[in-house]
């Protein structure tokens, strides 16, 4: 009897999806309404995975692997949680401290592509974004940005605030900060939530302001956290990597590379990805998920999902072979919530005619022990003076970096 019940149900079940797929051109359609007026279903399997953290002794940074002609040394260690990185004309090397609240400069005065001497330049309470503007370095807090002036030593004179009552920052409170080529300073605000409607408007935003923190507006909508974002130097064109909803997945939501142009919506959070419906966040009642669809600009790439892209680097050095011009660095710090890690490296973005194309590992090695275990989470890339790559490691508190031969 038992067996003909679990037939029967059986049977129930397959006409009931096959009903679906005639009736709406897809399971997906079937299992994600376009409205309330039917249920919304949908099976996930999620992990949790936090591979563990070993030190970064010498044995393990001589195994990290980088393409042909390429090396890899230690630049300064000891730094605390190095987040966000900047390099001046004068090759004076910053990096942010979020958890400490301050923004150190190191300098390598024999060009040797080792630090010689670290100090606190500025101290503000949960200090995070950088960008460099001729003479002056701005800094981003969680709700606050300031300037100072860069003294020929390299040193910043005292923080001025020129932009106040930015909004909370919930689950991603990282901000991050550029000058576009137009001049202006773009400030990336990421949502406060994996995935929810935002009471604030200006969460899940790019903005633009002008230098002196003035006429600030939303330039760019429904992007969750977008860390990594900077200008192609040939075409000027504005892309940005950000961050996918969690608890997709093992497979969802990758990571999508954007082409970030003003006025755009890029989905978050109702719609992700390659144009898929996100189960556990429904649009509101008056609209469907296509005419949310229809209104959202797509990722021109994607990448494995989890890997948490962070610092972006367009390469405009002249140390490395010809062909690394115009393309991007990016950090992905690595994955918690996959059943096996993603990220944890460094890769190239490859651009043709302008246009992302493809990802290749560039720096790799710092999973160990088959996966169960990490010596760095990568989070800031930047472009040294003399043509090398720097990147920061905010769980051992060292900055590598990769040099061509």
């Amino acid at each position: 009897m038992k067996k003909s019940l679990t037939l029967l149900a059986g049977a129930a079940l397959v006409s009931v999806l096959v009903s679906g797929c005639n009736r709406g051109g897809g399971f997906w359609d079937a299992m994600i309404p376009e409205t309330d007026e039917d249920p919304t279903s949908a099976q996930i399997t999620g992990y949790v995975f936090r591979p563990a953290l070993v030190s970064a002794s010498p044995e393990r940074v001589q195994q990290l692997k980088v393409p042909s002609g390429f090396s890899v040394n230690v630049f300064a260690q000891d730094l605390g949680m190095p987040r966000i990185l900047a390099v001046d004309n004068n090759g004076h090397v910053y990096a942010s401290d979020r958890q400490a609240g301050v923004v150190m400069l190191l300098t390598d005065s024999n060009n040797d592509g080792v630090a010689d001497l670290k100090r606190t330049v500025a101290t503000l309470k949960q200090a995070h974004g950088l960008a460099i503007n001729g003479s002056k370095m701005y800094i981003a807090t969680v709700t606050q940005v300031f300037v100072s002036d860069i003294a020929a030593d390299g040193g910043l004179s005292e923080p001025k605030l020129i932009k106040d009552n930015l909004p909370d920052g919930g689950q991603h409170p990282n901000r991050t900060l550029a000058f576009g080529p137009d001049g202006k300073l773009y400030l990336s605000i990421g949502s406060t939530c994996n995935s929810c409607p935002e009471p604030n408007t200006m969460n899940a935003t790019m903005v633009q302001m002008n230098a002196d923190g003035s006429n600030m507006k939303i330039f760019a909508k429904g992007l969750r956290n977008t860390i990594g974002f900077g200008w192609h130097p040939q075409t000027q064109e504005f892309w940005g990597m950000d961050h996918g909803i969690d608890w997709l997945g093992d497979n969802d939501q990758k990571e999508e590379v954007n082409l970030i142009k003003e006025s755009a919506h890029y989905g978050w959070p109702y719609i992700y990805g390659e144009g898929k419906y996100n189960p556990g966040t429904r649009p509101p009642a008056d609209t469907t998920y296509q005419q949310y669809l229809q209104l959202s600009t797509l990722p021109g790439l994607v990448y494995q999902a989890h890997a948490a892209p962070m610092q972006m680097a367009f390469y405009t050095g002249t140390k490395f072979p010809q062909e690394y011009q115009g393309d991007a660095f990016v950090a992905m710090r690595g994955s918690w919530n996959r059943s096996q890690p993603s990220g944890y490296k460094v890769v190239r973005m490859h651009f043709e005619n302008g246009k992302p194309t493809r990802f290749d590992d560039f720096l790799t090695g710092f999973l160990v022990d088959n996966n169960r275990s990490h010596f760095a989470r990568p989070v800031g890339v930047a472009v040294h003076k003399d043509g090398s790559l720097l990147v920061s490691d905010d769980t051992n508190g060292v900055i590598y970096r990769v040099n061509y031969q």
